[in-house]
């Protein structure tokens, strides 16, 4: 007799955020070295971040914060940041949860249905990641410029972002609210 185990919804979530934050860890760390060491004269930087939170996000809604964050948090471990950078990366990135109303409204079924608005819910979790470092950046004494330069010098981000996300809702059960999916797999494991 073949008996399954079975992991509690919780269990599976917390495997499933640590297994993003690897992903975020290594992927992050080794854009930001490459971008330290081989380009470092360029304008422009890209980050992985927005896209994996946003799927995150997508996944399982508010515990995106932690990806949010930890980017932030990396970003400045990385480069060498000062306790004002830590303040207006990680701090900057949680205003990226207000991309949270739009899940709710819409619905993550409607999001995940529709490549336009699945790579918009990408575009606008990066948007706001920026809108929140300018924020706390002027909020420090900043300069004007220097807000700005959030969104300039991450621009190729976007891209990066959207091309991230249509691939993932591509993929069976990636950009997908989690619960619903388990539920979806449970029932097709039953038909079969």
């Amino acid at each position: 007799m073949e008996m399954k185990a079975k992991r509690s919804v919780s269990a599976y979530r917390n495997i499933d955020l640590a297994f993003f934050a690897g992903i975020l860890v290594l992927c992050e760390t080794l854009i930001l070295k490459a971008a330290g060491t081989w380009f470092r004269d360029q304008l422009y930087t890209v980050s992985i971040c927005g896209a994996l939170t946003a799927i995150v996000y997508m996944r399982w809604g508010i515990w995106g914060m932690l990806h949010a964050a930890l980017g932030g948090a990396l970003t400045c471990l990385v480069l060498g940041g000062g306790p004002e950078q830590y303040l207006i990366y990680c701090g900057g990135n949680l205003l990226s949860a207000l991309v949270l109303m739009v899940r709710k409204l819409a619905g993550p079924g409607r999001i995940r249905n529709n490549a336009l608005a699945s790579m918009g819910f990408g575009l606008l979790t990066l948007l706001l990641m920026q809108s929140g470092r300018a924020l706390v950046s002027l909020i420090l004494g900043y300069g004007f410029e220097n807000a700005t330069g959030f969104y300039a010098t991450d621009a190729l981000s976007l891209v990066f972002t959207a091309v991230v996300i249509w691939v993932a809702r591509r993929l069976d059960g990636i950009f997908e609210d989690q619960r619903s999916y388990l539920v979806r797999i449970n029932e097709e494991e039953r038909k079969a």
